[in-house]
C-alpha cells in the first residue's frame, strides 16, 4: 500500500495548475445517461473516481472513452442496456447513487445499491427518494439495494428540500431535465458545481431557469441532445493549494483557480493572515507576516465547505492564538485530529465542535489517513513539521487529489511517494 513520505520546512515557491472539480465531473459523467448522443467533457481531472464513474457507466451501456491524449477530455455515449448499479461498484464511491434519477427518467426502473464513499457519516439518500416518489417513482429497499420503478414517465412536481442536499438537487435536477411538465427544487444547493452540471444540461437541451439561484425550474423534454462542456476549475483543490502556500510560509501561483468560486473560503483566508490576489489567469496567494487563529463553522455554499474543514484545521493548528472549528455538515469528520495530535497540534473535540490552541511548529511522525480531505490535512501538517512525515493509507488522497507529491515537489517541498 502507498505511502507519502515529506520532510518538511520548505516554503512552497512556483505554480500549480488547479485541475477540474471531482465534484462537477461525477455528476457531468451521469448526464452521459440522459442521451443517446455524444457527450464531450474536457478538463477531465485524472483520478481514481473518474475511473470509478467510468466502470458504472460503461456496465450501463454507455461507451466512455478519453479521445485526447492527455487523458483530459472524455467522450460518453451510447444507449442504455442495463438498470442495475452493483455493490461492487457503488461501495468504492457515494456519488454512484446519481445514477437513479437518469436511469428512472430514461428507461423506467433502476437498481443501484446503497452507497459507499469515505467513512465520515451516514448521509442518508432520502431526499434523493423522497422528490423522485413525488415526481412518481416507487422505491423498495432490500438487500442493501435501492430498486425504483416508475409507471409511464416521471412527473414534475413542486419539491421542497428540508435542508441542502448537493447530491439530492443534482439527481432530481437530471432527472426533471427529461420528465413530462415542470419541476420546481426550492432550496436547492448553490454550489458551483451544480451550476456547471446545468450550463451542461442547458447545451444538451434542457430548459432550466434560476441557475446559481436556491429555486431551479426545469421545464422537462422528452430528450435530450449531445453537447460539448469544460469542467470547472476545482475550488477544492484551490483552497488545500493556498492552505499549503499558507502553512509552508511561501508563495504560489494557482493557475486556473476562481476567486468567484471560493465563497466563504476566501474570507477566512483572509482573516487568517493569507494573502489572496487574484491575476488574469489563476490567484497567487502567500501568507503576510502571519497566521492567525480564525473561527469557521462548516455550511452550504456560498459558506465555508465541509470538504476545506480538515485542511483549514492543520492551518491553524500553528496559527498564533486559538480557532473553533464547527461541523455541521457531517457528523464524524472529525478523524484526522487523533493524527494531528501525534505530530503535536493541541486541539480538543466538543461534540461538533474543535477548539485548536496554535503551537509554534509541529513534528514529524508516521500517521494514517482515514479519508479523502484527512489524507491532504496531514500533508499539511508534513509541510510544517520539522523531521520526517509519513501518510499511510493515501489511496483515499487519489480518489480526489490528481498527482499530489509531483506538484508540491515542482514547488520545492521534499515530498515523495512510497510504493508498497
Amino acid at each position: 500500500m502507498d505511502r507519502i513520505r515529506i520532510r518538511g520546512g520548505r516554503p512552497l515557491s512556483g505554480e500549480i495548475t488547479v485541475g477540474g472539480a471531482k465534484n462537477a465531473a461525477l455528476p457531468l459523467m451521469v448526464a452521459g445517461l440522459l442521451t443517446d448522443d455524444r457527450l464531450i467533457l474536457s478538463n477531465v481531472p485524472r483520478l481514481a473516481d473518474i475511473q470509478t464513474m467510468s466502470q458504472l457507466l460503461e456496465q450501463h451501456g454507455i461507451a466512455v472513452d478519453f479521445v485526447t491524449n492527455d487523458g483530459r477530455t472524455l467522450s460518453l455515449g451510447g444507449a442504455i442496456t442495463n438498470t442495475e448499479a452493483p455493490y461492487d461498484i457503488v461501495r468504492k464511491m457515494r456519488a454512484s447513487v446519481l445514477v437513479l434519477g437518469p436511469l428512472l427518467a430514461r428507461v423506467g426502473e433502476a437498481r443501484v445499491s446503497l452507497p459507499g464513499g469515505c467513512a465520515i457519516g451516514t448521509r442518508p439518500v432520502d431526499l434523493h427518494l423522497k422528490g423522485l416518489e413525488q415526481m412518481g417513482a416507487r422505491f423498495n429497499l432490500a438487500n442493501g439495494y435501492i430498486d425504483g420503478k416508475v409507471d409511464g414517465r416521471l412527473r414534475g412536481a413542486a419539491i421542497v428540500f428540508p435542508f441542502v442536499s448537493v447530491g439530492a438537487t443534482e439527481n432530481l435536477l437530471m432527472a426533471a431535465s427529461v420528465a413530462d411538465g415542470r419541476t420546481v427544487l426550492a432550496n436547492a444547493a448553490r454550489e458551483p458545481e451544480i451550476g456547471d452540471l446545468a450550463a451542461c444540461l442547458v447545451a444538451m437541451g434542457a430548459r432550466i431557469e434560476g441557475i446559481g439561484s436556491d429555486t431551479l425550474t426545469i421545464d422537462g423534454i422528452a430528450k435530450l441532445h449531445g453537447a460539448e462542456h469544460a469542467i470547472i476549475p476545482d475550488r477544492i483543490e484551490t483552497g488545500s493549494y493556498a492552505c499549503a502556500a499558507a502553512i509552508s510560509g511561501g508563495s504560489v501561483f494557482l493557475r486556473g483557480a476562481r476567486l468567484d468560486h471560493l465563497g466563504a473560503t476566501v474570507r477566512i483566508l483572509r482573516e487568517a493572515g493569507v494573502d489572496i490576489v487574484e491575476e488574469l489567469n489563476g490567484l497567487t496567494i502567500r501568507r503576510l507576516n502571519g497566521l492567525h487563529g480564525a473561527d469557521v463553522m462548516t455550511e452550504p455554499y456560498p459558506g465555508f465547505p465541509t470538504d476545506m474543514q480538515a485542511q483549514f484545521m492543520a492551518l491553524m493548528s500553528v496559527a498564533e492564538g486559538a480557532s473553533m472549528v464547527t461541523e455541521t455538515i457531517f457528523e464524524n469528520r472529525f478523524m484526522h485530529v487523533p493524527e494531528l495530535n501525534r505530530m503535536g497540534a493541541r486541539i480538543n473535540v466538543h461534540g461538533a465542535s474543535a477548539i485548536v490552541r496554535g503551537v509554534p511548529g509541529l513534528s514529524g511522525a508516521p500517521v494514517m489517513a482515514t479519508d479523502l480531505r484527512a489524507s491532504l490535512s496531514l500533508i499539511l501538517a508534513g509541510l510544517a513539521a520539522k523531521g520526517e512525515t509519513i501518510v499511510n493509507r493515501v489511496y483515499h488522497l487519489d480518489r480526489g487529489y490528481e498527482a499530489v507529491e509531483q506538484k508540491l515537489a515542482a514547488c520545492g517541498v521534499d515530498i515523495e511517494r512510497i510504493s508498497g
